[in-house]
C-alpha cells in the first residue's frame, strides 16, 4: 500500500509575567516561559542552549527539509533528506532534528546548529512518524508498511531495539512520548487501536481501543493526556496516561492529519485536510473552541509553547500557515518545498 496514495485518496484539486488564567486571558502578551528538562539525559551538546525558533518542514514530494526562522517568518535553510520524508521529530536539548523518510526507509540527522546531515540511520520498511523522549536521548520511529517501531539511541545514532506494537498488518502511522513516564504511544491505522509501550523495557503493556484509522499523536506530559488524530471518523480520541483509557471522542474536521499540543497554554490543535482548516481544542474542557481557516489540504502541525505561534503545512499549496494562537487567526503565510507533508519546531 503506498502511504501518499492512500492518505490523499480525498485530495481536491490535483503580560508580564502572565498571572491570568491562561486559558480566560484576553491579553495580547505572549509567555516566555523557561525550558525545563527532567531526568538524564545521554548526551548533550556542550554548546549553550538558547531559545532557537526554528521550525522544520518535511517537503515530500522534494525530498527536503525546509528550516525556517520562526522570528522573520523566513525559510534560511533547505536540507536535502531521503525518499518522501513523512514525519519530524525535535530534540531541543541536543538541537538534532530527526526526519523519518518512507520510501528510503531510513531517518535523517540533522544538525540544528548548522543546518546540515549529520548521519542516516536504517529503519524499517516505511519510516514516517517519529517521536523523540528528551528525557532518555531515545528516537522512535514508527514503521508503517512493517508495521514496526525502531527505537534508535540519540547518543550513537544506531537502532537499539524494534518493536512490534500489535502483530500483523498494523500499519503504525503516528507515535508519541510523555518523557516524564517514559511511555510511548503509536497508532495503528489498521487495526483502530494505540499500543502503549514501556520505554524502560521496549515491550508493549496495554492496547486501547481508538476511533476509526487512528493517524498522528500529542501528548502533554504535564496533564498526562494523550490526543490520537482519527483519519475516518474525523475525531480525536483523548487518552488519560494514568488509566490507558479513552476519556473523552472530540469531533473535529473532515480527514484530520497530525496533532500539535501547546503545553503552555494546554490547547490542542488539529489540522482537518478536506475542511482546509485548523481545530483548536481546549485541554480542560475537551471541546473545539475555535475553527481556522488556511491553506490547501493542511496536515503538518507543530506549535512553539514559547511564543504561542501554530505552524501548519498545507500540502497542495506548498505553503505553511503561521497561526497566532491568542488570536486564532493566520498572521502570514510561507513558501516552502513541494508537498509540505510534516513539521517539527525547536522553541
Amino acid at each position: 500500500m503506498n502511504f501518499y496514495n492512500y492518505y490523499n485518496r480525498r485530495c481536491r484539486k490535483c503580560c508580564k509575567s502572565c498571572k491570568c488564567n491562561i486559558d480566560a486571558c484576553s491579553c495580547s502578551k505572549v509567555c516566555r516561559l523557561p525550558r525545563v528538562h527532567i531526568g538524564p539525559i545521554k548526551a548533550i551538546e556542550s554548546k549553550e542552549l538558547l531559545s532557537v525558533n526554528h521550525i522544520y518542514v518535511a517537503n515530500f514530494n522534494e525530498n527536503t527539509v525546509s528550516v525556517i526562522d520562526g522570528a522573520t517568518n523566513t525559510v534560511v535553510a533547505t536540507i536535502p533528506v531521503g525518499v518522501n520524508p513523512a514525519g519530524v521529530g525535535v530534540n531541543p536539548l541536543t538541537n538534532r532534528i530527526y526526519v523519518g523518510n518512507l520510501n528510503s526507509d531510513d531517518v535523517s540527522v540533522i544538525d540544528g546548529f548548522t543546518n546540515t546531515l549529520i548521519t542516516t540511520v536504517p529503519a524499517g520498511d516505511g519510516a514516517s512518524a517519529v517521536a523523540v523522549n528528551t528525557a532518555t536521548n531515545t528516537i522512535y520511529v514508527a514503521n508503517f508498511n512493517d508495521s514496526t517501531v525502531s527505537v534508535i539511541d540519540g547518543a550513537t545514532n544506531t537502532v537499539v531495539a524494534t518493536i512490534i506494537p500489535v502483530g500483523g498488518l498494523s500499519l503504525p502511522t503516528g507515535v508519541g512520548v510523555n518523557p516524564l513516564t517514559n511511555r510511548i504511544y503509536v497508532a495503528n491505522f489498521n487495526f483502530d487501536i494505540v499500543s502503549v509501550i514501556d520505554g524502560f523495557t521496549n515491550t508493549v503493556i496495554t492496547q486501547i481501543p481508538v476511533g476509526v484509522n487512528p493517524f498522528r499523536i500529542g501528548v502533554n506530559p504535564n496533564t498526562n493526556r494523550i490526543y490520537i488524530s482519527n483519519f475516518t471518523s474525523n475525531t480525536v480520541s483523548v487518552i488519560d496516561g494514568t488509566t490507558n483509557t479513552v476519556i473523552a471522542t472530540v469531533p473535529v474536521g473532515i480527514t484530520p492529519g497530525e496533532v500539535a499540543v501547546n503545553i503552555a497554554t494546554n490547547n490542542i490543535y488539529v489540522p482537518n485536510r478536506d475542511s482546509d482548516n485548523v481545530s483548536a481544542i481546549s485541554g480542560l474542557t475537551n471541546t473545539v473552541f475555535a475553527t481556522i481557516p488556511v491553506g490547501d489540504n493542511p496536515n503538518g502541525i507543530g506549535v512553539n509553547p514559547l511564543t504561542n505561534l501554530i505552524y501548519v503545512t498545507n500540502q497542495n499549496d506548498n505553503t505553511v500557515s503561521v497561526i497566532n494562537g491568542v488570536t486564532n487567526t493566520v498572521i502570514t503565510t510561507i513558501s516552502v518545498g513541494a508537498r509540505p507533508f510534516s513539521v517539527g519546531v525547536n522553541p
